[in-house]
């Protein structure tokens, strides 16, 4: 059997189009190699001798004929990892916000689907002699937490590399269209239940499918109740486009922990709260300031993926979701972090899953034409379900180090759904919280602004006590 796509990996691939590239990845920024300028052919090299520990980045897509099944991975026997490996440079002086532009630009060019769905920029030209390393993987191939798993396959625990065995991969023998076709309907004949007749669901009621298909189906009616109470933030919701503008804010891991300690929750909670003092601020500054009882509906993805003890988790999403409506309106920041605190109880205790989660659900049962159509409807009108999606991924505790040179900052990088002016990935490291935020470039030309109006929202809880 080959290596086929799950249903929500290839709703990511679905709701791909024009003016959403749906990838996923990291801003990575170092210090200057201690003994030696940066050599981007070395890391390069590195890059290549790594690439036996995530054999997956030498795969790409093949489409099944007649869309008789979803997608499948097979080995690419054209792969050139000069292709995939990129330098680039920022001009002098070479300052951070000359950065951030240049990220905004990688983020909006869409990965070639021809060749294996991932992307490395070597950046030389820092001011003070350092350099960054953006990465860009494709969502259906991996999702956040696993995307940490492969990131540390490239970096080292130690200034010292650690020894890589040699690599003899040689690539399967590609699969003809015929095979393809033959296999998914092979998988139809055995797994019959997968199924379901496109006339039948044409003609039965969303309700009525969600009850008789199965009881994990109801998520999809508490998404579509809670869409009705979703109300549009215009600062949050933008006609998307193609460019993009990206911001990052780095933050002490050792003050969301205070706060912790000062109010209860989770760090989780904290950062969560962090998001709507930040929101808070920055709709206040842009001449929009919420009113008391407003919130911000918030799209938590959450990892699923079960690891069992000594084994590495698989790449591939496992994810689950949760709304938290974020109370902007709220001026006092220790009265933010309970509200979400509450919220967040509630959640765990009812161990559910709604919203997107849901819908993904509903067309990953459906034949693999009517699960693009959903998975394309689903991302069109996510703007209904929630206004803005932030995600937190813990990422390693300890510095790593790429070719002796420590890794100083490591910023999430997540997609921008339709209808959405800014999204938010949270990433733990080395003692720091880094925040990274990818925004439509004509909604959000100030997501600067934002970005530093988290490290004032998180100023103020330290302050709150």
């Amino acid at each position: 059997m080959p290596d086929r796509l799950s249903a929500l990996d290839a709703s990511f691939l679905f709701a791909e189009h024009r003016t959403a590239a749906m990838h996923v990845g990291a801003v990575m920024t170092f210090a200057p190699p201690p003994d030696r300028p940066f050599d981007p052919d070395a890391f390069t090299a590195l890059i290549g001798d790594r690439l036996s520990l995530v054999p997956g980045y030498r795969r790409k897509l093949r489409e099944v004929p007649a869309g008789l099944g979803l997608p499948v991975w097979v080995d690419d026997p054209s792969f050139d990892l000069d292709y995939h490996v990129r330098r680039s440079a920022l001009p002098a002086p070479g300052t951070p916000d000359q950065l951030r532009e240049l990220v905004g630009r990688l983020l909006a060019r869409r990965l070639d689907r021809s060749r294996p769905l991932w992307e490395v920029y070597l950046v030389e030209g820092m001011a003070d002699g350092g350099f960054a390393v953006v990465t860009k993987t494709h969502h259906a191939m991996v999702d956040g937490l696993a995307s940490m798993d492969i990131g540390a396959a490239l970096l080292d625990p130690t200034p010292q590399p650690r020894r890589t065995e040699p690599d003899d991969w040689c690539p399967a023998p590609e699969p003809s269209g015929l095979e393809l076709a033959a296999s998914a309907a092979g998988e139809a004949l055995l797994r019959p239940g997968l199924v379901l007749d496109r006339a039948q669901r044409a003609a039965v009621d969303v309700r009525e499918t969600v009850d008789r298909v199965s009881r994990a189906m109801q998520g999809v009616v508490s998404a579509g109740r809670s869409a009705v109470s979703t109300r549009p933030v215009p600062a949050l919701t933008a006609a998307t486009g193609e460019q993009r503008r990206y911001g990052m804010a780095r933050t002490p891991l050792v003050e969301h922990r205070a706060v912790r300690r000062g109010h209860g929750g989770t760090v989780n909670d904290v950062m969560l709260a962090v998001v709507a003092g930040g929101l808070r601020s920055w709709l206040t500054g842009r001449g929009e300031p919420p009113p008391p009882e407003a919130v911000v509906r918030a799209l938590v993805p959450v990892s699923v993926r079960a690891r069992a003890r000594g084994e590495r988790a698989s790449a591939g999403n496992s994810i689950s979701a949760c709304l938290v409506d974020l109370p902007v309106g709220e001026p006092d920041p220790v009265s933010r972090l309970a509200a979400v605190r509450r919220q967040m109880q509630e959640q765990k205790r009812g161990g559910h899953a709604v919203g997107a989660s849901a819908l993904v659900g509903l067309v990953g049962l459906a034949p693999p034409l009517v699960h693009s159509l959903g998975a394309r409807l689903a991302s069109q009108y996510s703007s209904r379900f929630y206004n803005v999606l932030v995600t937190n991924v813990p990422g390693p505790p300890r510095p790593l180090y790429a070719l002796g040179a420590r890794m100083r900052d490591m910023y999430p990088v997540v997609p921008l759904a339709g209808g959405q002016a800014v999204a938010i990935g949270i990433t733990t490291y080395d003692g720091g919280v880094h925040y990274g935020l990818t925004a439509d470039r004509d909604a959000a030309p100030d997501v600067d602004d934002l970005a530093a109006a988290l490290a004032g929202a998180l100023e103020e809880l330290v302050a709150a006590g």
